[in-house]
């Protein structure tokens, strides 16, 4: 049944599904609370177990967090086609890829064009020093960092970024950094410059946390562009 929803909703969205159908999906529970905390217990099923991919061609790649044989196949498609220049990679790890995987996370970062994580992962990565200067580093040619209601930060191309994200009212939170780092990688695709697509970033995450579910109230292109 959850296999059934999520095929579903890529059809609804004209999102074309490449593999195969195999195995359970994985789900996730997420227990809230009244100041906005909230734990994510994942089962990661079927995520855990990719292991060959149709040929297909593509100029971005974006990369969250896997593990088990999808990390190695992850791993294996970033060097073959990052090594032939035919693919740009963004990615977005997480906090227990960064303290599970180390080796595999090193080869990523070293492949990625863009990384945008939280101010806990970055200094998850980077234990002492400037944050950007130390993840940009590690690899990646552009880096953003967000930190909660505090200021965005960003490196690309020798400058340094800030942007402040407004006042609102939260009523949860998941979703949000999914909703941020996907709208930004959207907004260099589309030719935006960086300091723009921090802007399209920033106004479909605060859409998200205006409301409950981690992707409802997600924006069109042609409501954050402007």
């Amino acid at each position: 049944m959850n296999g059934d929803y999520v095929s579903n909703c890529l059809k609804k969205e004209k999102v074309n599904f490449l593999g195969k159908r195999e195995g359970l999906n994985g789900i996730s529970v997420v227990v809230d609370s009244n100041n906005h905390n909230r734990t994510v217990l994942t089962h990661k099923a079927a995520n855990d177990n990719l292991k060959t991919y149709p040929k297909f061609k593509t100029k971005w790649l974006y990369f969250s967090s896997m593990l088990g044989k999808s990390l190695k196949t992850q791993v294996k498609l970033a060097r073959e086609l990052v090594s032939r220049d035919l693919v740009k990679i963004a990615f977005n790890p997480s906090s227990y890829l960064i303290k599970k995987k180390p080796n595999s996370l090193k080869t990523l970062l070293k492949l990625s064009t863009v990384l945008v994580l939280n101010k806990e992962e970055g200094e998850m990565l980077v234990k002492k020093g400037d944050l950007l200067d130390g993840l940009k580093k590690l690899g990646p040619e552009i880096v953003v960092v967000t930190d909660k209601n505090k200021d965005i930060q960003c490196y690309a191309e020798g400058v340094k970024y800030k942007l402040k994200p407004h006042k609102i009212k939260v009523l949860e939170r998941t979703g949000a950094g999914d909703a941020f780092a996907s709208s930004f990688v959207a907004g260099l695709i589309k030719n935006e410059s960086v300091e723009k697509s921090l802007k399209i970033a920033l106004k479909n995450s605060e859409s998200v946390l205006r409301h409950f579910g981690a992707k409802n109230k997600l924006l069109r292109w042609k409501d954050v562009r402007h």
